[in-house]
Order: C-alpha cells, then structure tokens, then sequence
C-alpha cells in the first residue's frame, strides 16, 4: 500500500509499505477514505517531538470503511467508521471511568518505559505518533490497523458524508473537551488563545455550552475572520497589547476562563517566546509557552485555565505565583474521544455543529508533502487539509 513516512525534520515522503495485518483478536483493517493533517503532526515534522523512528507512517486523523475484522471485533465488514486517535483497550481502571487517553494497556510494555522517567506514568498510545506513544502505525496511508475495533470507532449512518464527520477523530472532541475542561458557565467571558482547529472548534464548543462572549486571539487574518464568523470577537495580538484588550474587554475584571489551544510552539515577540525558541532550535527542549502564561495573567481571579494545546516537556518561567494567589483552577489533558463521540455525532446530524468551514484544501495522499509544508508555512490560507487515498493529482 501507499502511505505518509516520517524520515527525518521537515522530510516526510510517500512511499510503498507492507499492508497491515490482524494481530491481535480485537483488530480490525479500514481502508481509509478521508484523513487529515493536524497541528500535532507539525510537532514531528518540526522534530520537536522525541522517538520518531525513518519510516514511521504518519497520521492519527482518519476514516475509512471496514474491509477485515478479527474474531472479537464488534465491527462488521463494509461499515463506515471515524477511529478516535486515542488507542485505548476499554478494560482498564481509568478506560471504565472514561479516562480514555489515559489507558494502561494501549501502549506496549517496551514502549512505556521510555516515558515513565519523564511523566511519572506511562504514557497512553495514539496512532502515527512518537514510539513514546506506542510507535503504531498511523492513518495517514490506504490502509490502517485499528487495534481494540470493539472500543474506539464509531459508526457512521447513511447520510453524512466524510467531511462532516472526519473530525470527530481528534480535533473536534478536543476542542469540545478545551471547553468542557474549562467550566463554562451561562453569560462566561472565555479567551482562546489561537484560531487553529482547535481553537475554532473551542470557540464554536464554547459558545454552545452557554458563553456570553468568547474572544479569539491569533496573527492570521483569515483565521480570525473564521473565529468572527463563529461568533467570536477578536483580538490580533500582533496589533494589540493583549492583556490590557482582555481586560478592557472582560469589564475590567479578566476572562472567566481561558483555553489555550496553541501548545509548546506559540510564537510572539516577547522576551520569554524569543528565549524558548532559541532553546527549542538548539535541542535544549523547553516547551514555548508563551500563549499559557499569557492565559494564566489574564484569566480573573478564581477563573479556570483550559489546555487542550499540546506540551511535551518543561516549561520555564512557569507563573505558578499568579495561579496560586489569584486561585486558579487549571485542567489539561488528552482528549478522552470516545467519551464525546456519540454527543457530537448527535450534535452534526442535528446540524447543530458544521466542522466542513474548516476545510481549506484537499489533496490526493500522494501530494501529502506538499500538503505539510503549506499546512505548516502557510497557515493563513491552508486552514485544514484533508488528504484522499486513492485520488489522483491534477
């Protein structure tokens, strides 16, 4: 088969690999019909993150449609399926409580030894993604293993096509999940900071769960005009001093909560961003967080912190003081996918959420390279890209 390789810092290619195989009784084949670049794929094509090995298939965004079931999967040949990025086997202590991107037993024993010196626990595993998360191979491809097939995917009824339900792998829950994680109440204030997929799919979350106001802050214009037609007011922070906008903005009291959908490579020009990209281009690993520690000062007294943004390692110059003697309650994590699924499923046939808007490009799977450099370079126009196996170039 065809599928997206990983071969070192900004060199990701398509090649011909072995088709995957049923391992394990729970298994299942999907021949993929839609997958998608997401931010979290920078994070390796950037190199940042560690434990990317030359030829790693790529992608955690995917469906498809079942072509090969092993004897304990519940899915039957021929269904239509959105799969969670989150591998997670449903049996264990924090799988029965939901906890899904927390699973003790998605990610093989060899593999969480690498991660346990670093986190304290091993980590859960998740599909193309570093051998610190299981090293399984991802979507990005024509066809896919999808282990655990009895918990992860959702089935997809007739009419609704892939582009409405594609993003229930990932970016979708996540955004919803940045929004549940920050306690939203009716009338709330809520800043987001960044207007990538996340962050849209956050503000759109938030204002569905009641905010009276959400206030979207990015650099791109066309990213910004998409959070305004969400509903959102906006804030460009390249243009203007950010706290003080929030503050002015929130009736000078700050943002009831607060969701940073940027993760460890937010980009500005403050002094601490220039410090942590420097370290981050010299190999020293620190995290850039600039857009979190913007969060934690602006966000009221008694607010709540949401970090759906990706982070990896250490962060420096954390303000623990301003969470401490404001009293703020902050929340990250994974996203437990398979917890919202059904909810969000729901929510789109209902056509109470449109994800299509996000769609900028789709691309056959082999243009995927091209896909990734504008995707990352060009964030402004390539808003999302959604890549089609078995499509031909123009």
């Amino acid at each position: 088969m065809r599928a997206l390789t990983w071969q070192g810092k900004h060199d990701v290619r398509v090649e011909t690999v072995p088709d995957p195989e049923i391992i394990n009784p729970r298994d299942a084949i999907l021949e993929v019909t839609s997958t998608a670049i997401c931010g979290s794929d920078l994070h390796l094509y950037d190199g940042v993150i560690p434990g990317m090995m030359s030829g790693d298939i790529l992608g955690h965004e995917f469906m498809g449609r079942v072509v090969e079931t092993g004897p304990e999967s519940t899915l039957q040949k021929g269904q239509r399926v959105v799969v969670p990025f989150t591998i997670s086997c449903g049996k264990c202590f924090h799988c029965m409580k939901q906890q899904f991107s927390a699973c003790d037993n998605s990610n093989p024993a060899d593999k969480q030894d690498l991660t346990e010196p670093l986190y304290g626990h091993a980590l859960s595993a998740l599909f193309g993604y570093s051998h610190l998360t299981g090293g399984y191979p991802g979507g990005q491809a024509e066809y896919v293993r999808v282990p655990f097939s009895d918990v992860g995917p959702i089935v997809i009824p007739d009419g609704l096509d892939d582009d409405q339900v594609l993003f229930l792998s990932d970016i979708l829950p996540t955004g919803w999940q940045g929004a549940v994680n920050a306690d939203i109440e009716e009338g709330d204030t809520v800043a987001v900071w960044g207007c990538g997929p996340v962050g849209l799919f956050a503000v759109q979350s938030a204002l569905l769960m009641g905010a009276g106001k959400v206030i979207a802050i990015d650099e791109y214009p066309n990213r910004l005009a998409l959070a305004k037609k969400l509903g959102a007011e906006v804030i460009d922070f390249k243009q203007t001093h950010v706290l003080e906008a929030l503050m002015e903005m929130s009736g000078g009291i700050g943002p009831d909560a607060v969701i940073d959908a940027v993760g460890m490579e937010s980009h500005g020009f403050a002094p601490d961003t220039v410090m942590d990209n420097i370290k981050q281009n010299v190999g020293m690993g620190a995290d850039s967080a600039h857009a979190l520690r913007e969060a934690i000062l602006a966000c009221r007294k008694g607010g709540r912190v949401s970090i759906p943004g990706v982070y990896g390692g250490f962060v420096d110059k954390w303000p623990l003081g301003a969470m401490m003697e404001k009293g703020l309650q902050l929340r990250g994590g994974q996203t437990h996918v398979q917890k919202y699924l059904k909810e969000l499923l729901h929510r789109i046939g209902e056509g109470e959420i449109d994800t299509t808007f996000l769609i900028s490009h789709r691309l056959p799977l082999e243009d995927a390279a091209r896909g990734y450099q504008n995707f990352r370079y060009n964030q402004d126009d390539w808003t999302k890209v959604v890549l089609k196996p078995g499509t031909e170039s123009n």
